[in-house]
Parts: C-alpha cells; structure tokens; sequence
C-alpha cells in the first residue's frame, strides 16, 4: 500500500509518572538485569473513556519503575495508520510501542520487531489460533492480539416468537423468514419496517459482509493462505447474486450506502428483524432510550448451502517498533497490556472481547456481559481478512473487492461476471508475488 501522507496535528503527550521496582511482568524474562529505568513511548487510542491503553501502560510502568509516555492518536483509522506510516517511514524512534488494527501487521511488518525473539516460546498459548496466524508474516511475530471483533447477527426475539420462526441458520432461512415478517409488520401498520440489515456502503465493511457471504458459502476468502486468488468459483458468485436480492426487498436501496451507525439506527429503532453488525451493538440497543431493549438476541452469522457459519475477524493488536531504542522492554510493555489479567479487567470494565479463549468461560467476564458466552464460538470460526498473506498490496486488494461486490448489489453485475473480473484484478496485482 503507497504511503499515506496526510496534514496531521502534533498528537497530544502525556508523560506518567513510574513507580519504584525493576521487575517485568509482562512475561519477557530479560538475561541482564535492569539498571536504570527508561521511558517508552505508546501510542494507544484518543484518549477518551474508552481508551484503557494509558491505564495498563501506567501500571507496567509502576510495577518495574520505567515512565511510559502516552500518545494519543486520532480514533479515524486511516488517519491512524497514516501517521504510524509517517513515523516508521522516517524510522522514527519517538514511538516504542503501537495499537495496531488486525489489518495492518502486513502492512507495516517490515518496520515491527519481531516479538518472539523477546517473548517466551509460550507468549501465544491460549489466544485465537486465527489472530496468531494474523499477525504471524514470514514466520515473525509483529504484533500481540488485544482485544477482537466478529460479525454477529442480532434479531428480534419477539417478533421471531411472535410468527413461529427459529433463529435463521442458512442464509436461505432468513431471506425467507425476513420476507414473511417483513410482509406481516408492514400490514400491520409499520410501513418502515424492514427483513435484514447489513452494512453496503463501497468501504471496507463492506468487504467484511461479503466475505461472510463468501466464505460461508464455501467460497473462500478471495486470496487463500499460500496467495492464490480464489475468488473465481460458482459458491462465490452464488453468495453475491443472494446477497443483490436483498436490496430493495428486505433490505432497503440505501443499503448501499450503509455503514454500521446507520444500520444500526435501523434496527435500534425498531425497524428491522435482523442486523449484521459487531459486538459493540448489544450494550447499545439493549441501553437506555433504545426502542428494542430487551427484545433482542445475538446469534452467529447464518451459512451458505455448502458452507459453514464464517465471521469476519476484527480487532486491534499491540506492536513494537523495529526503531525503538529499547525493543525489549517495549516487548515486555506489549505482553503485559495483552496478558490474561489485563484482557480481563478490560473485558469487565470495557466490555472488549478477549483474544485469550478461556476468558470466555470465566465467571466475572460472564457476568458483566453474558453475551460474552454467545460469541465464542463465532470467534472460534472467524476468518481473518486476507491482508497477511497480500501484506502491502492489501488496501488495493479490498478495494477491488468492495467495489465488484456493490456493482453486484446495484446490479450493475452479476456475480459470475463480478467474480471473474475480480479475479483477474487480483491476479495481474499477485503477479510478481505479494
């Protein structure tokens, strides 16, 4: 992907103070004893409520007496990206340690340490396989998984108890358990009321909805693990054209400028059976003010006729700098922000989903937010967006994507044609090797 170079502000630093030790927690077992202390320099989020990164930062710094400085970062991810790209283009030592979102280890791989090489050969045990290999490029290690996101289906207990109906677990199903409700609440006066929800808009979420399509269809996920294109195949074309069927008959013709807030509002509002969205979506539309509070469920994703239910993986990772002057103990500072403890108390004071799996049957994370439970295992079959295996040429990879799939949607094409021309996008982008 080319560099980004974008105006940013000088982002806001904030040093915190240590307090007295020298002992690493963070699971490194450094040879040589510390002497004197250092300062590292974290990037984590904007810095509002919702930004836990400074918290844990302070207490590692005041378990081993280092000093960490917090640097806040814009919360618009490409401005984001844009600046870590700025800093680690100009080898930049000003940041030691950096949030990183699950699409970016291949794309900055080249300028993050490996962290194996300071870690413990158990540093990875009891995370999601998926994010491991997610942010394992070449057989290096570059970021620690944090906290993560899937695609989840909410619906509507009530009105799928009210018409007889289960839970959708095939695509199929709920085209056609949409259809029949949607037809059923329209006479009954809600003439706004609509079957399905999902976010179609040209942008990367896109990309993760039609990879759910695909991937569940048995369709693949567009560039396979060894970096064949995989695209072209009939499963893929089958879950497209399904997907284009929707829009303008449950879905409405501003699906395909959807994001996640609108769909959101959509079905918050009371309007809609069924949402594709993330987990982030429950403790709103169960919140105060919400018209559906209480009458909703979380299930996974359904599946295509020769697939299996697929989510698509998000979430963000902690990394370390190759240019950081003191790649050791950054190391240790990212171990310790993603260790069991702190994923806990982020999950129960934050409501982050875990990267570690056992957290998912633990009592207090269970009881701060029981939907915790429900999403292990969409976790467990989540699939990671193929940005590792494609490294820089990731953006341009999505974009072909997102754009073939909602020329299929508007029905510009079909997804026989969409599939083939995307293939040969990709290929003529893979030639030379990712």
């Amino acid at each position: 992907m080319p560099n980004l170079v974008i105006s940013l502000p000088r982002p806001a630093m904030h040093l915190l103070k240590g307090g007295a030790g020298a002992l690493l927690l963070g699971g490194a077992a450094l040879a040589t004893p510390q002497v004197l202390a250092e300062e590292i320099a974290i990037a984590c989020g904007a810095g509002d409520s919702s930004d836990y990164c400074p918290a844990l930062a302070q207490q590692w710094a005041d378990k081993t007496g280092n000093s960490v400085k917090v640097i806040s970062t814009p919360n618009d991810g490409t401005e984001k990206l844009s600046l870590y790209q700025q800093l680690l283009g100009s080898q930049s030592s000003d940041i030691d340690v950096m949030l990183v979102d699950i699409v970016w280890p291949g794309l900055l791989d080249d300028h993050l340490v490996d962290l194996s090489e300071y870690l413990p050969a158990d540093a990875t045990e009891g995370f999601f396989p998926a994010l491991v290999d997610n942010n394992t490029i070449d057989g290096r290690l570059v970021a620690m998984p944090w906290y993560t996101d899937a695609g989840v289906l909410y619906y509507r207990k009530d009105l799928l108890e009210k018409y007889g109906h289960e839970v959708p677990k095939t695509w199929r199903e709920l085209t056609e358990t949409a259809t029949e409700i949607q037809a059923a609440e329209r006479e009954a006066g809600n003439d706004d009321f609509w079957g399905f929800s999902f976010q179609g808009r040209a942008y990367e979420g896109l990309t993760c909805n039609a990879l759910e399509w695909v991937a569940s269809h048995g369709g693949g996920t567009i560039v396979d693990g060894e970096g064949e294109v995989t695209i072209d195949n009939p499963q893929a074309a089958a879950a497209l054209d399904l997907a284009a069927s929707w829009v303008g008959t449950i879905a409405p013709e501003g699906a395909l400028n959807h994001t996640e807030e609108e769909t959101r509002g959509i079905f918050q509002s009371g309007n809609a059976l069924f949402l594709r969205n993330w987990p982030y979506v429950w403790s709103l539309a169960n919140g105060e003010g919400s018209e559906v509070a209480g009458k909703i469920g979380m299930a996974s994703l359904p599946h295509g006729p020769e697939g299996e239910a697929k989510a698509t993986l998000g979430g963000w990772n902690v990394a370390v700098s190759r240019y950081s002057e003191h790649p050791a103990l950054a190391a240790d500072l990212a171990a310790y922000i993603t260790a069991e403890p702190q994923q806990k108390a982020h999950a129960v004071k934050m409501g982050r989903n875990p990267t570690i799996e056992s957290l998912y049957q633990d009592e207090d994370v269970l009881a701060s937010n029981p939907s915790m439970n429900d999403l292990y295992e969409t976790l467990t079959n989540g699939v990671p967006r193929p940005a590792s295996v494609t490294g820089d040429a990731y953006a341009r990879v999505s974009n072909a994507f997102f754009n073939r799939t909602h020329q299929v949607l508007s029905g510009e094409l079909d997804g026989a044609g969409a599939v083939q021309q995307l293939s040969r996008e990709l290929e003529r982008l893979g030639r030379r090797g990712w």
